[in-house]
């Protein structure tokens, strides 16, 4: 039976991330306890989400959670979960029956990672150009990898816990700056139709990016990869990845720039995922700031919002999942502000205050 609405959610307790590749997972045991580790899979080792589970679940020693929050990567919008690089599709609630669960919050992937970025520490990331952060205002995250995503932190009405947001940014409308970009999106769109960002600023995007370059040189695209894009751009051995790697450089910046526009993310903008991490300090080299701060007579307020990459590691995201557990805790912000049945906006949570059922945009 799930457990009772007023009821703290006890301990120990499960929080997974999912990227669409991977999967990882680990244990809250105590409040203030650091997260135990747990199990790293790879997705396409496994048919479901729910095998995925259990095979992490059967290597428990001690008791088996009754609770547990997860981060996906993909939109979540009602008891119908699809993922969207990935084939993995299920049911909040049956999900949450078959494992023997009291309570299970899916939450987006980015999300969960926002609500972690306050509790980061110094060491967590590393700045891209200037900028000073403003105390207490909004921040933006944004992290090219399988897939990219998109998310921020707002503060809340009340000056107390901020509010995540569980969007799907990474889809939106991918915008030109120059003749060049223009000339790529153009066959963007003419293979793909609508040329999200994600299109380009992802592992796919790479090759999307080398593709339409090699086409538009009229030469060879010698990668069929985007380790090998990555690879041959940073190493200066193939001029075609090269090109694709400043690209994606520009784009890049461009869209930070537009994300913290729109959040006012005058708290500063962070970068993550893998594909960050292995630009490393290249990326301070290209135009991303440059495209970062280019907007016009905007150009001084972008100018002093600070970008930061974030280190490559799931920790933080995990850390995250556990959070949004605790702010769904009764006594909590969040449900004393009403949340308890409802649930902070982009979450979907399945147990004793589950939200309506609904289905998710394709």
């Amino acid at each position: 039976m799930p457990r009772r609405s007023n009821a703290p959610l006890p301990y120990p307790r499960l929080v997974g991330m999912v990227d669409g590749s991977s999967a990882h997972f680990a244990l809250a045991t105590a409040p203030a306890a650091a997260l135990q580790p747990l199990d790293s899979l790879r997705c396409h080792a496994h048919p479901t989400l729910e095998e995925a589970l259990r095979a992490c679940l059967s290597r428990l020693d001690g008791p088996r959670p009754t609770v547990a929050a997860l981060g996906l990567a993909t939109a979540v919008t009602g008891d119908r979960v699809r993922m969207t690089n990935h084939g993995w599709a299920f049911s909040t609630r049956e999900l949450r029956r078959a494992l023997g669960l009291d309570e299970l919050l899916v939450i987006n992937d980015f999300s969960a990672l926002a609500l972690a970025l306050p509790l980061l520490p110094a060491d967590a990331a590393r700045p891209v150009g200037g900028g000073v952060g403003v105390p207490g205002a909004a921040v933006a995250l944004i992290g090219p990898g399988p897939g990219l995503g998109v998310s921020g932190l707002l503060p809340s009405l009340d000056g107390r816990q901020p509010v995540p947001l569980g969007g799907e940014g990474g889809h939106a409308s991918l915008c030109a700056q120059d003749a060049d970009e223009a000339a790529v999106l153009a066959l963007l769109q003419r293979r793909f139709g609508h040329v999200s960002a994600e299109r380009a600023l992802s592992a796919p995007g790479l090759l999307n990016l080398a593709l339409a370059v090699a086409q538009l040189r009229g030469e060879p695209c010698r990668v069929d990869a985007p380790e090998a894009v990555l690879q041959a751009g940073l190493a200066g051995t193939d001029a075609v990845c090269e090109q694709a790697l400043q690209l994606f450089a520009s784009l890049l910046g461009s869209t930070a720039g537009n994300l913290a526009l729109t959040l006012g993310a005058r708290g500063g903008v962070y970068l993550s995922g893998p594909i960050v991490a292995r630009l490393g300090r290249w990326l301070d080299r290209s135009l991303f700031r440059e495209r970062f701060e280019g907007k016009g007579r905007l150009r001084a307020y972008l100018h002093a919002i600070p970008t930061w990459a974030l280190t490559p590691d799931p920790m933080p995201g995990l850390l995250g999942a556990a959070r949004a557990l605790s702010l769904l805790s009764p006594g909590s912000p969040l449900t004393t502000a009403g949340a308890a049945r409802r649930g902070p906006r982009g979450l979907r949570r399945s147990g004793a205050a589950a939200l309506p059922s609904g289905q998710p945009d394709a």
